[in-house]
């Protein structure tokens, strides 16, 4: 296996790097953040990077040219790395391909004209900083920006800080000549130790060797987690303290579900672990005869399970789970990091990409969605500068926004009309609260179509569907109205909590009140599911309750028939549907509605199957 090294870094054996430490014979448990299910047990090998020394250090004005070249020459470096990594990428899995080449394109782009690369040469010019210290402290404040930003897609926010982050250390770590880290002499069967794994780390990874994985630092849902799952190899993050506990050559026991390691385990531990190993692959030999098997309930009703898709990146993980399409495509990925608005042609690029990997199924897109939280440099300075007030998510956002700046909606849809031919898609409209938003959004759509026509561009004859989100009281209280001019409703179980409790989960003092099973939230999604059904228009339901194996009874006791989650959940989601009866879920659904107390309800979902919930 080759390492990822530049051409004048050589990396240092890890056990140099290492200082010998006393021996722990005691066993040792350790909890650390779930990333990669799995069992592992086998030897630890530890790995450390060398540390990256670059102090703060300024120059004198007359340096300053000589320090931008330095700079050019690390770019220069980090690109022809990057490049030796992508051609790493053939001898990996293929979600693991899929995973990891999207992100090294976004690296790329940020080696090319970027607001690094240019806040970064403007420091050294105007500040007199030296390359890596101007490096750092423009990556720095590109990081607190984006995780600054009023948004509830934080891990998104802390994928896009750590993007910016690790390109910087890369340039630091080329400008002052330090080797990274060497994972070839990692032993078959060991469980791989590190204070932090980079994805480029990840990526050199054999999922043929390697056990498991653990590390001190990290969490589930950035680009090293997301690498991980791909790859299949049974891991945990933010294992504080692991590497001073382990030692090279102790015998561990990794749970990669329950987020947990074991050093030098003892009879009774390693015999658990043993157990759950089987238990495990036996699970594992399950679910994915599901893979293959239809979501259908044992008295014969179909329910399709689509998946949410955050970034492309996710699309292997969409593969493994075996959904039926993607229930909800957020596109506010194409907007996030740029200075300038991605124009008809990028958004055809980035679409095509999705449905031709879908293979047919079909994909639904939002439109964009933003309000004032979203860090979005390229629609806050002169697109919508005006509405990041003290309210964002009642605010200029979403749908809104669009139809005040109707040229952002014309882009998108005509990107998606003309990604129609390739395969299945539908469009969907955020934060509708009345009929005449849906009205007018219709026609700038039909115009579109009109334009693109005339200009020879070959487009579905009948056009794809447009849809509402329900996310917002307003919109599911009107959704009598409202489903006389959408095509299908997507009940976005999140937004509409939070709006219907005045409750954001983000905020400490108030997270105990969100509570999506609240009768107020129920009642509001029955009354949106009726308004369609009674009109037999498509509905579905695409937040965190979707993916959620115990209200699947309650789901489909209200009527819903189609499903969209993470990846992930569509696996445990199917093994539930199929072991439910309709007429079963129905009594059920009936039995919650007629509750006043978040707590009995929450008792009733909970007890659903052991008779209890029928008293």
């Amino acid at each position: 296996m080759k390492t990822e090294r530049g051409e004048r870094s050589e990396a240092k054996p890890a056990d140099i790097l290492r200082k010998p430490g006393p021996r722990r014979g005691r066993e040792h448990a350790i909890r650390g953040i779930p990333v990669s299910p799995g069992i592992a047990i086998g030897t630890v090998y530890d790995t450390t990077e060398v540390p990256t020394e670059a102090p703060r250090r300024a120059i004198t004005p007359n340096q300053a040219e000589a320090e931008k070249a330095r700079l050019a020459e690390a770019v220069s470096l980090s690109r022809k790395q990057l490049g030796k990594l992508k051609t790493r990428l053939s001898v990996l899995p293929e979600e693991a391909q899929e995973e990891l080449a999207p992100l090294l394109d976004a690296y790329v782009l940020m080696l090319g004209n970027s607001r690094l690369l240019r806040g970064a040469r403007k420091r050294i010019e105007t500040e007199l900083l030296a390359a890596e210290t101007a490096v750092q402290d423009e990556a720095e404040s590109i990081a607190t920006l984006i995780l600054a930003a009023r948004d509830d897609d934080k891990p998104g926010l802390q994928r896009r800080a750590g993007e910016v982050r690790e390109i910087a250390r890369r340039l630091t770590r080329n400008l002052t000549a330090t080797p990274f880290r060497s994972l070839k002499g990692v032993p078959e069967g060991a469980i791989l130790i590190a204070e932090e794994l980079t994805p480029a780390d990840a990526a050199l990874l054999d999922p043929t060797r390697i056990a498991g994985v653990a590390t001190d630092e990290g969490g589930a849902d950035g680009h090293t987690a997301i690498m991980l799952r791909a790859l299949g190899i049974p891991a945990i993050l933010g294992a504080t303290g692991l590497s001073e506990s382990a030692e090279r050559g102790d015998m561990a026991v990794l749970d990669g579900a329950a987020g947990t390691i074991v050093l030098r385990p003892g009879d009774k531990a390693t015999e658990k672990g043993r157990a759950a190993l089987a238990a495990f692959a036996k699970e594992r030999s399950k679910l994915a005869k599901l893979r293959r098997l239809p979501a259908i309930t044992t008295d014969g009703e179909h329910v399709e399970l689509q998946a949410n898709l955050e970034i492309p990146a996710e699309l292997p993980l969409i593969a493994q789970a075996g959904a039926q399409g993607i229930g909800l495509l957020r596109t506010e990925f194409l907007f996030m990091n740029r200075e300038d608005l991605p124009d008809e042609e990028a958004q055809l690029a980035a679409y095509t990409v999705v449905v031709d990997a879908m293979g047919g199924d079909p994909v639904t897109i939002r439109v964009l969605d933003w309000g004032g939280e979203k860090d979005m440099q390229a629609l806050s300075e002169g697109v919508a500068p005006t509405h990041s007030g003290p309210n964002p998510a009642l605010g200029l956002r979403g749908l809104r926004l669009l139809l005040k700046r109707p040229e952002l909606l014309e882009a998108q849809f005509a990107a998606i009309l003309r990604v129609a031919e390739r395969g299945k898609v539908r469009i969907l409209l955020p934060m509708v609260t009345n009929p005449s938003e849906v009205q007018a959004a219709r026609e700038i759509y039909e115009r579109v179509a009109r334009r693109l026509r005339r200009k020879g561009v070959t487009l579905p004859e009948k056009l794809p569907e447009l849809g509402v989100m329900i996310e917002t009281p307003g919109a599911a209280l009107a959704a009598d109205a409202i489903a006389l001019e959408a095509d299908f409703f997507a009940i976005g179980t999140n937004d509409l909590a939070m709006y219907t409790l005045a409750v954001d989960r983000a905020e400490a003092e108030v997270s105990h009140l969100y509570d999506s099973l609240h009768p107020a939230v129920l009642r509001l999604m029955q009354f949106a599911t009726e308004a369609a059904l009674r009109l037999r228009m498509p509905v579905s339901v695409c937040g965190e309750m979707a993916g959620n194996p115990r209200l699947v009874p309650l789901l489909l006791g209200l009527g819903i028939r189609c499903l969209s989650m993470n990846a992930s959940a569509i696996p445990r989601v199917k093994q539930a549907i199929r072991a439910l009866d309709i007429a079963d879920c129905a009594r059920f659904a009936r039995r919650v509605m007629e509750q006043s107390d978040p707590a009995r309800i929450h008792e009733l979902v909970l007890n659903f199957g052991t008779g209890s919930d029928k008293g």
